[in-house]
């Protein structure tokens, strides 16, 4: 079965990128929004928390928006988390997934996780996709379980660890170490039998604000993989401290930056608030 996770018009900056999912190839003819769930307390922006009680309306309003995908999250990754214990992860998220599997069953669900374990858990409840911001070295078994399950793996550049990312990043060539780091990581997938990778430069984990606008602003550097980008800066420090203002006030320029991503070849774009994504790829298909 053939299908267009997208339903829009075709434009010249997605290339047409394609993915397996959900049992069909899923034609990326226009950029994807991917809305963020996050099972817990302490994510940056609290605007991204939901409980148990409220993750079905929660999700209902994104899908309502114009969300593609929804991605759930058990822990925090911003700067000096930690993560908790894999049977903690596993109690509060496949609930979650099992919940929104059955009330929206056409909705694609992405799992944000770094532990094979949970994977497998996740997809025989319901999850189809998977973002793993440590791409595979958190747990060595990564690789050969997205190889069985054959489900899309979105693999995140990140230097070092949550708990230490930001302490001093530095890079003396911030775009060939990471297309670098995609091109081991692409071997090594491959390698275990798994096809559909995603690629996320990942905006604010171990690099400075500098490093992020240049991440953006040369985004179309790591095209040459032909692999769909995924773009995670929704509501980052780097663009709030630009703009002088905080998590809660840095919508505008969230979506300011989302257009330079998708000028610059994004093929999904990660966010905490739904219908402004949305417009932003419209607004940007309208001018291409």
């Amino acid at each position: 079965m053939n299908y267009d996770l997208t339903k829009r018009k075709v434009t010249v900056f997605s290339q047409n990128r394609t993915i397996r999912i959900n049992n069909g190839i899923a034609l990326l003819k226009s950029p994807l929004v991917m809305g963020i769930l996050n099972l817990n307390d302490d994510s940056f922006y609290d605007g991204s928390r939901v409980g148990m009680n409220g993750i079905g309306d929660r999700a209902a309003q994104m899908i309502a928006e114009g969300a593609d995908v929804l991605d759930l999250g058990v822990f925090s990754s911003r700067p000096g988390a930690t993560m908790g214990s894999e049977q903690e992860e596993i109690d509060r998220l496949i609930p979650a997934i099992k919940e929104l599997h059955e009330r929206f069953p056409g909705t694609t669900l992405s799992v944000d996780t770094a532990r094979s374990k949970v994977v497998r858990e996740a997809v025989n409840a319901g999850a189809s996709m998977v973002n793993d911001i440590y791409a595979g070295h958190f747990d060595p078994h990564m690789a050969t379980v997205i190889g069985e399950l054959q489900v899309p793996y979105i693999l995140m550049h990140m230097q070092g660890e949550p708990e230490n990312m930001q302490r001093a990043p530095s890079y003396k060539h911030l775009l060939s170490e990471i297309a670098s780091f995609f091109d081991e990581r692409i071997r090594t997938f491959q390698a275990a039998g798994a096809n559909d990778l995603i690629l996320d430069p990942g905006f604010g984990f171990g690099k400075t604000p500098a490093h992020n606008f240049e991440l953006i602003r040369n985004l179309s550097y790591f095209r040459c993989f032909e692999r769909p980008i995924m773009i995670g800066i929704s509501r980052k420090s780097s663009i709030a401290r630009l703009l002088n203002t905080d998590t809660d006030h840095a919508l505008n320029g969230t979506t300011a930056l989302h257009v330079v991503a998708l000028q610059q070849g994004a093929s999904i774009l990660r966010v905490h608030d739904v219908k402004p994504a949305v417009e932003a790829i419209k607004i940007t298909e309208a001018c291409i």
